[in-house]
């Protein structure tokens, strides 16, 4: 029998009972992933842009009347479990909306997808109504959720809800971890790993509409029983029970890791539609014919063409020729492993480099691998042999230190402790690159050993300071701004500008900037400086003098000149 499971997959025409595609419901909500990993390539192209055409391209052919809606996560927060949030709500004609959205998106942050699927279904009213939610993931929860009790939740409290699952670029056992969200609900997990099998995926999930069974004509009144036949030969429960194997004349693997895409074989030997996803242990019944199956486990693959005859059964075992690289990235020989670093491993007959974080274990085809380490500003590449069937344990350290960042308004005072601080590291002397750049205080960087130049500025107040980091030590760097707010109010302006109040050889004051309204608050370098308002209905403008004191909030009013 076939597990639920494969019944949550692509639709199985081969075997002999025939699938039906799932009904998109009425009102639907796509969950897109705008994390960093979204920056991957396939293809030579980042995910995020493959994902957004694709989207948009399967868009065009939304049915008329389909309520659908969009909701991102990781769009705003690096760091954020909770940065999720719906940019178009669900409504018919949305389609044009839905694409300039996800066009405008940032791609930057975490994997929160389990409280972004469970945020979709409740602004659709899942306990009361019927509601489709359409996820497209690039990888697994990374906040510490579990996908399929969330399923399991869903299923029992909706009135008719379906997730999908599009895993894009996922390995199988990636997909394992989503794949239950939509078996749960009664949804179907769809593998893509390109352009064109994601394009499909959505078409399958987004468009696809049920179709009628095919009727079976009643028996007539008339009709005349027929002989009986011989009875047909019995079939094997199973006929196709495949192996997947590391090395030649190894052991088959017995966990949950390889898979196994199942296609039918073109008249010309190549390989046609894809049939179904199968996942390690499988045991399956295929009609006779000619298929070819591409057996994967991580980054190794293997094909091979099958052909099946009515009674026969077939064990085939697959030979990846791999072999199993785990990495671990520190900061220094014998340190704890550095989990937000990235492991970037580019293996024999890689389309693209794989990319890996924290401590990676990866399944590579046998060869030569060029591991590229990067932990902050810091990186460090290695090179390793790995043979078929072997397994290589490689600590690689990146020489960093770690620096952070305060800001003060002005000596003894306290933390800036507003969002809008924003912090660029650069690198002291030669050719001043940025290496590193963040917001608030306490911001951290880590960085390879030398000298940088630390700039920290709030609105239209700036400083910095040079500061030097040491392998494996943590340094304080404090930036002084000088500096205090400016808050000023000009009834009936409608732009303000701020200047210093001191006049140049020219006899010109610096401009400090223009605000548009009738009032402004902002942080400006302790000093004098002269308040300009402007009026909508004349050229005539007024000023007010003030004067801002490091640490302190200044207020000033701007009367209006009248004529005259």
């Amino acid at each position: 029998m076939l597990s639920s499971f494969a019944r949550a997959l692509l639709p199985l025409s081969f075997l002999t009972a025939a699938a039906m595609p799932a009904s998109a419901a009425d009102r639907t909500i796509v969950v897109l992933d705008a994390s960093g990993s979204m920056w991957g390539q396939i293809d030579g192209q980042p995910k995020q842009m493959i994902a957004r055409e694709a989207l948009k391209t399967v868009l065009q052919g939304l049915p008329t009347g389909r309520e659908l809606g969009l909701m991102a996560y990781g769009h705003r927060d690096k760091a954020s479990c909770e940065d999720f949030e719906t940019l178009v709500p669900p409504a018919a004609g949305s389609a044009g909306a839905v694409t300039a959205a996800a066009d405008r998106l940032t791609f930057l942050g975490r994997t929160p997808l389990s409280a972004a699927v469970r945020k979709a279904a409740e602004e659709l009213n899942y306990v009361q109504d019927k509601a489709t939610v359409v996820l497209i993931t690039d990888g697994p929860d990374s906040c510490k959720a579990d996908p399929c009790a969330l399923g399991r939740e869903l299923e029992r409290a909706g009135a008719d809800l379906t997730v999908h699952v599009v895993g894009f670029g996922l390995t199988a056992e990636q997909g394992r971890q989503v794949a239950c969200l939509a078996e749960s609900t009664g949804g179907r997990y769809v593998q893509a790993r390109n352009a064109g099998q994601l394009e499909e995926a959505l078409r399958q999930t987004l468009i696809a509409a049920p179709e009628p069974a095919a009727s079976q004509p009643a028996p007539s009144a008339e009709a005349q029983p027929t002989p009986a036949s011989e009875p047909a030969p019995e079939q094997p429960e199973f006929n196709f029970m495949p192996t997947v194997v590391m090395a030649e004349g190894g052991q088959p693997l017995t966990d949950a890791g390889p898979s196994y895409e199942i296609h039918a074989a073109n008249s010309d030997g190549s390989k046609g539609e894809r049939l179904a996803i199968e996942f390690n242990p499988y045991k399956g019944h295929l009609k006779p014919g000619d298929y070819i199956v591409h057996a994967s486990l991580g980054e190794a693959a293997v094909e091979q063409k099958l052909k099946v005859e009515a009674g026969m059964t077939y064990q085939p075992a697959y030979v990846l020729n791999a072999g199993t690289l785990i990495v671990r990235p520190r900061t220094s020989a014998g340190g704890e492993v550095n989990g937000a670093a990235s492991i970037v491993i580019d293996y024999p007959g890689a389309p693209f480099p794989a990319t890996y974080y924290g401590e990676a274990k990866a399944v590579l085809p046998a060869g030569e691998q060029k591991v590229t380490v990067k932990i902050g500003g810091g990186e460090t590449s290695e090179t390793v042999q790995l043979a078929a069937g072997q397994t290589v344990e490689k600590d690689i350290v990146v020489a960093v230190g770690q620096m952070r960042v305060n800001a003060l308004y002005k000596a003894g005072g306290e933390k800036i402790g507003v969002s809008g601080l924003a912090v660029t590291v650069f690198k002291a002397g030669g050719s001043g690159d940025e290496a590193g750049y963040g917001y608030g205080s306490e911001s951290s960087y880590e960085l390879p050993p030398g000298d940088y130049r630390v700039v920290a500025r709030l609105d239209r107040a700036e400083a910095e300071v040079l500061a030097s980091v040491k392998t494996s030590e943590s340094s304080d760097v404090t930036v002084i701004l000088d500096a205090g707010t400016l808050s000023i109010s000009a009834p009936d302006a409608n732009e303000i500008e701020i200047f210093a109040a001191a006049k140049d050889a020219q006899g010109n004051r610096k401009s400090f900037g223009k605000a548009y309204g009738d009032s402004e608050l902002t942080t400006l370098p302790a000093g004098d400086y002269v308040i300009s308002a402007g009026y909508a209905e004349t050229d005539r403008k007024s000023e007010a003098a003030a004067t801002v004191k490091a640490g302190e909030r200044t207020e000033v009013s701007v009367t209006r000149q009248q004529p005259g």
